[in-house]
């Protein structure tokens, strides 16, 4: 085995986040009688996404992103609502959403026989347990570390130390990186000096500068990597 402990992103590696988002955001957009259209979940998206950079530099804090990218939706389609309220009812509808993406479950149940498995999210504790623990993946893992109990975001160079000093017997030489996300996961593992594995489904550039060890656009190609 190449490799021992995989540490695991889990929205957009392992659980399906757009189709969670998706109908947490129409659960929502119901409720408070917002036309359900593919243009405001596009809308959404956008202003979601925007926050999570944000948070990640360090220029906005969780508390302000949760409400942040509901203000700055309502400002977008011009309706009139409770930024707060509407992200308090985002929350716990996103929380009950946990949806695999296809190929995780098999990858998974196939690496833990091996391999030592840890999720390694960015994320509001609520929300992340809710999803991770209720499906198949959760017996298969031996711990979560998520962002808003380390106190820092993926890619800052603490979250990984915490990781490091928390996982039994931690090895860099045999620790691999696998997400999705080139500006937390990718970039964050190279910063602490680990392999990293790049799920890059739809086929994306990379930065020519960024020193990814593999790039994989199929979760099943993780199997050979590891077992090399």
């Amino acid at each position: 085995m190449k490799y021992k402990t995989i540490l695991f992103d889990a929205d957009g590696t392992l659980l399906d986040f757009e189709r969670s988002e998706y109908e947490a955001l129409s659960d929502v957009l119901a409720e408070f009688d917002i036309p359900d259209t593919e243009e405001n979940h596009a809308i959404y998206s956008a202003a979601n996404a925007e926050q999570w950079k944000l948070l990640e530099k360090g220029l906005v804090t969780r508390a302000e992103l949760r409400i942040n990218r509901f203000e700055t939706f309502l400002a977008k389609i011009g309706f009139s609502a409770s930024p707060h309220a509407m992200a308090d009812r985002y929350m716990h509808a996103l929380s009950g959403k946990s949806h695999l993406l296809d190929g995780a479950l098999a990858l998974c149940t196939e690496l833990s026989r091996d391999c030592d498995l840890y999720i390694i999210t960015n994320g509001f504790r609520f929300i992340q347990e809710g999803r991770f623990y209720p499906s198949p993946l959760a017996p298969l893992f031996r711990g979560v570390f998520i962002s808003e109990d380390v106190g820092v975001e993926k890619p800052d160079i603490a979250f990984f130390d915490h990781v490091r000093a928390n996982v039994p017997n931690f090895c860099p030489e045999t620790t691999l990186v696998v997400g999705d996300s080139l500006s937390s996961d990718i970039e964050g593992g190279i910063r602490a000096g680990l392999d990293v594995c790049w799920y890059n489904p739809r086929q994306k550039t990379a930065p020519a500068d960024l020193k990814i060890t593999y790039t994989v656009s199929e979760l099943s190609e993780i199997l050979s990597i590891v077992r090399n």
